[in-house]
């Protein structure tokens, strides 16, 4: 399938972000899924999720930007930017839920068909999303962070929530593998945890291995079972 895509400028608390936006050919309202970046910030990983979601899927995708300028940080900043993150779902979750605005502003999406993916630190928004009852079918966490310091509430999960993790990630813990699984029972959500031998943290980025980091490196054979896995989920409720 053809796809359109073109780079979307917004702004954020004053900071300008520019993400990046998929469509599929044809005139027809199509299911539309945002994607949240890993920690670095937006780079081709994530605009490529995107554009091969609109490509395979047929879906309007939105790839946002939650560090400004549409491009990755410096290595030396990444942990910078995100520590006071962590520490800060309001923030969070406006970041999030302004990529979101992006996405249903782009008259070809279905509002009433919509999903979050997230990846690392990008899962954790996306899952923050879904904690703060934003009106999602599904929200998808790829080697996403669990925890939260403002766990949901019951009965605030609308989205069907499915999350893909490595047993050797050293950064998901299965102590917040456990604490997840608590949190989301306690909710009432509708949840999916699917752990995957072998694979470690950013299991789904090709770039991964690259940067010489332990517990940090691509695992083809996940990568494409996890994919699979979120698209079984989108035909459930799209």
């Amino acid at each position: 399938m053809t796809v359109e895509v073109r780079d979307v400028a917004y702004a954020v608390d004053g900071v300008q972000m520019v993400g990046h936006l998929a469509v599929p050919d044809g005139d027809a309202v199509r299911p539309g899924v945002l994607v949240c970046h890993e920690g670095p910030g937006l780079d081709d990983h994530a605009k490529g999720r995107a554009e091969r979601l609109a490509a395979e899927l047929g879906v309007v995708a939105f790839a946002l930007d939650y560090h400004g300028g549409g491009t990755a940080l410096p290595r030396e900043q990444i942990m910078e930017r995100l520590v006071p993150l962590m520490g800060d779902p309001p923030r969070i979750r406006r970041l999030g839920r302004a990529g979101l605005d992006v996405l249903l502003a782009e008259p070809r999406v279905d509002r009433s068909k919509v999903a979050a993916i997230g990846y690392c630190f990008g899962g954790t928004m996306s899952l923050e999303l879904a904690r703060d009852g934003a009106d999602l079918c599904a929200v998808v966490g790829f080697h996403s962070g669990l925890a939260t310091v403002a766990p949901a509430t019951p009965g605030a999960v609308k989205a069907r929530i499915l999350v893909c993790i490595g047993v050797n990630d050293p950064l998901i813990p299965a102590e917040q593998r456990n604490a997840f699984e608590e949190e989301m029972n306690a909710a009432g959500a509708d949840w999916r945890m699917i752990l995957y031998s072998h694979a470690a943290h950013s299991f789904t980025n090709p770039a991964a291995s690259s940067l010489g980091m332990p517990g940090v490196e691509y695992h083809e054979h996940t990568d494409r079972r996890s994919w699979r896995a979120m698209v079984d989920t989108f035909e459930e409720v799209f």
